[in-house]
């Protein structure tokens, strides 16, 4: 196992040197040193790309991350456990941060108002796989014409799943974590999803 760097000395270039599991356990134990490289340096780009995209009742990124902290920390009362140490490991700790932050955020703030509903990432592919599925070259539509139909959805759950798995681009598993489903609920999800949105587009005539 790696060491746990516990001096006041420790620099950005000691984290990197320490596992997943090193690190939550840092965390965890409460090593202040390591919690403050970690997720108050090492991951503040994340935690200030998620900060910004929502209305947060904190006055500054670093309020945001202290909040996030006591998320991640507090025992739940079902299962005696945080959430950290819910963590299985089954996915880079990085990407599992940012699936619990953004769900977090989506439960708890909404989003700015000068933000669009979705963020257009260059996954054009996941656009095309969805225009393959439901019978429309949604290439043809603008972004304003996008939201206004994704907005008609009735089943909020639907929408987000339609916009984090083909708008975003996200991964299957990605857009599970964001939803708090597991892979079997959400293939079942992911089919019914589809099917509201191609039946949005029927009723606007577009198909």
């Amino acid at each position: 196992m790696s060491r746990h760097p516990n001096s006041s000395s420790n620099t950005p270039e000691d984290i990197s040197l320490l596992s997943d599991k090193d690190i939550v356990e840092a965390i965890i134990s409460r090593d202040a040193d390591i919690t403050k490289l970690y997720l108050y340096e090492r991951c503040y780009p994340l935690f200030k790309s998620v900060f910004d995209k929502y209305e947060t009742d904190c006055t500054d990124c670093i309020e945001f991350i202290n909040e996030i902290y006591v998320h991640l920390m507090v025992k739940s009362s079902r299962t005696g456990l945080s959430k950290l140490e819910g963590f299985g490991f089954n996915c880079k700790l990085t990407n599992w941060l940012k699936i619990v932050i953004e769900n977090y955020c989506h439960q708890i703030f909404k989003k700015k108002k000068k933000m669009p509903i979705y963020e257009k990432t260059d996954g054009s592919d996941s656009l095309s796989e969805l225009s393959d599925s439901i019978g429309i070259d949604l290439s043809i539509l603008e972004t304003e014409d996008i939201n206004k139909l994704l907005e008609m959805m009735t089943n909020e759950r639907y929408r987000l799943l339609i916009i984090y798995r083909y708008v975003e681009g996200r991964t299957n598993e990605e857009t599970a974590g964001l939803l708090n489903m597991n892979m079997n609920n959400y293939y079942n999800k992911h089919r019914l999803a589809k099917r509201q949105f191609r039946e949005v587009l029927k009723k606007e005539g577009l198909i």
